[in-house]
Order: structure tokens, then sequence, then C-alpha cells
């Protein structure tokens, strides 16, 4: 198999997790930075390109709410979950954790 092909299926596989992993580490308040440093400590590394549009789509549509202050002298935006943000949030994990279940039977619970 082609390795461009894996790391396309490796890529869309991730693009469904990041939004989940955004949305839970969102329960809290962050700024960009703090948001993509608590992602990798997690084991999650995302890319700016990748992370800063997906904040602010996700604020687009009402998910997350933000807002502008100063810390260190720096102007920086911190973000968390909505009301229908954390509604859902809580679906999707739900959705999440049937996903695996029905994974883990149908690949024999591969480690």
């Amino acid at each position: 198999m082609p390795n461009d092909y894996l790391e396309t299926l490796r890529s869309e596989m991730r693009r469904g997790a990041i939004v989940l992993a955004v949305l839970g580490q969102l329960r809290r308040e962050h700024y960009g930075y703090s948001l993509r440093k608590a992602l990798a400590d997690q084991g999650l590394s995302v890319e700016e390109g990748t992370l800063y549009p997906l904040v602010r789509r996700l604020e687009q549509q009402g998910l997350l709410a933000s807002e502008w202050r100063v810390e260190n002298k720096r102007r920086k935006r911190f973000y968390r979950l909505s009301d229908e943000g954390r509604i859902v949030f809580e679906q999707l994990s739900q959705d999440w954790a049937a996903i695996d279940a029905s994974l883990r039977a149908l690949t024999g619970d591969i480690p």
C-alpha cells in the first residue's frame, strides 16, 4: 500500500477525533497556545494550521464562546464551550464510545 494512501486514511481518522478532543479540552477555558499544549500533553499533537481554523469554525457554529483579554501584557483570545457546545460534546462523546465499542468488537480488540 502506498504511504500517501495510508497518510490520507490516518488524516481522515484523526479529523473527527480532533474535534472531540478540542471540545473536551474546552470544557475548561484555554487560549490557543494553552489548548495546543494541553492536547499535545495528552498525546494528540495538532498543528496550528489545523487547530486555529477549527476553533474559529466551532465558534462560528455556536459551540464555543470567546473573549479577548490581556495576560502578561499580551492580548489573548480565550475560548470555552458554550451551553450548546456542552450538549454537543456530551452527545459526541456518547457516539464516540459506541463507535469505539463497535470497532473493538469488529477488530477483535487489536492493541
